[in-house]
């Protein structure tokens, strides 16, 4: 594939923004890549274009497709897997969001859980337990809220995104524009 100015930008970026998000770039970039391609590539044409090493387009793939934003497929004729990214632009931000709360949100969750019992065990001050507890209950509101949205059928996802700030002049508190 010979990738216009535009497209090495957009990979570029995809991969700048990746490494930000704790995400290695160059498996950023492959995503980037597979993102834009109308067709699905394979592993030597992934390595080809963007002049990466076998090896790291080998585990980029495996780490994209654990986190499910990369699907592979076979076609008739060829034994190599052929590559393609989710299309569906609200199935990858869900994936991405998904992925990302397993990973970190969730964690943290257990964390702190482990800690608030720790420290109803220790002599830590019961200044500091409220902080901490404080902080589990707020962390813990956002990820029932996550969790319960997510549940909702992407026609409310579609309505409650094209409402936008129109419902904030709605609510208390909220902007009168």
């Amino acid at each position: 594939m010979n990738l216009t100015p535009a497209m090495q930008n957009f990979i570029l970026h995809w991969g700048e923004m990746g490494s930000k998000w704790g995400v290695n770039r160059s498996v950023a970039q492959i995503h980037a890549l597979l993102h834009i391609s109308p067709d699905a590539l394979t592993a030597e044409e992934i390595c080809d274009t963007l002049n990466l090493a076998r090896s790291n387009v080998s585990n980029g793939l495996k780490e994209l497709q654990s986190q499910g934003l990369v699907k592979s497929s076979r076609q008739l004729g060829d034994r190599r897997d052929h590559f393609t990214s989710i299309r569906d632009m609200f199935d990858l931000v869900d994936a991405v969001i998904a992925a990302r709360r397993e990973r970190e949100f969730a964690p943290t969750l257990r964390a702190l859980e482990e800690v608030m019992a720790e420290a109803e065990e220790d002599n830590t001050p019961k200044v500091i337990k409220a902080r901490m507890g404080e902080t589990l209950r707020v962390m813990q509101m956002f990820d029932d809220w996550y969790m319960d949205f997510s549940r909702l059928p992407r026609a409310v996802h579609l309505a409650v995104l094209k409402m936008g700030s129109k419902l904030v002049r709605f609510l208390p508190g909220g902007k009168s524009d």
